[in-house]
């Protein structure tokens, strides 16, 4: 049985997007992520140098689509931040995913931020038992859209920048639409908003 994460041990650093990718393409199964980021927060054990090496987890955050934010939070879409990527390395004890969560979330600027949200990926088979675990509101089920991977496993979403890519065009970029699946959306509601 895996040992129970020690808080003590334990502690969550801004971290560059460089140190953020590298556990996602290491750690998450979407194997990739964006350019930009609003937060990206590492996981590190204490008493070790905080090298990029030494990082063992990322909660990565950055602004939703306008339609996503407005469907989520009743009060200003520009005031929603996405949770994009957590991930943790397979060797960190258990509940360092819900750790790095509530520490990546006091982290955040709550006069700037106030609401968050996340999804849980059904074609994962990902039902959001994290976000259930640190009282995220479960907001329910999205309807379907297309999912795109690479051979090497990576995902790309249609959006980029301000411009939707074709099915040709991420054919083009090697990804193949794997199907159509829903996610389970969860919702944060910080102090004072």
């Amino acid at each position: 049985m895996k040992e129970k994460l020690n808080k003590n041990e334990w502690v969550v650093l801004p971290v560059s997007i460089s140190t953020a990718r590298r556990i996602i393409e290491q750690c998450h199964y979407a194997a990739s992520a964006t350019n930009t980021r609003v937060y990206t927060h590492g996981l590190f054990r204490k008493g070790e140098d905080f090298f990029e090496q030494n990082c063992l987890g990322v909660a990565w955050w950055l602004p939703p689509t306008k339609n996503a934010a407005i469907a989520t939070f009743n009060g200003e879409w520009r005031k929603v931040l996405s949770l994009t990527r957590l991930a943790i390395a397979p060797e960190v004890p258990k509940n360092a995913a819900s750790f790095l969560l509530g520490k990546s979330i006091k982290m955040i600027d709550k006069d700037k931020w106030h609401c968050l949200v996340t999804y849980a990926d059904t074609w994962q088979e990902h039902t959001g038992a994290i976000y259930k675990a640190t009282n995220w509101e479960y907001m329910g089920m999205t309807k379907p859209s297309p999912v795109f991977q690479s051979d090497e496993g990576k995902m790309m979403g249609r959006k980029r920048g301000g411009k939707n890519l074709t099915v040709k065009e991420l054919e083009e970029l090697g990804f193949k639409k794997i199907g159509n699946f829903a996610k389970h959306k969860f919702r944060f509601v910080l102090n004072g908003a």
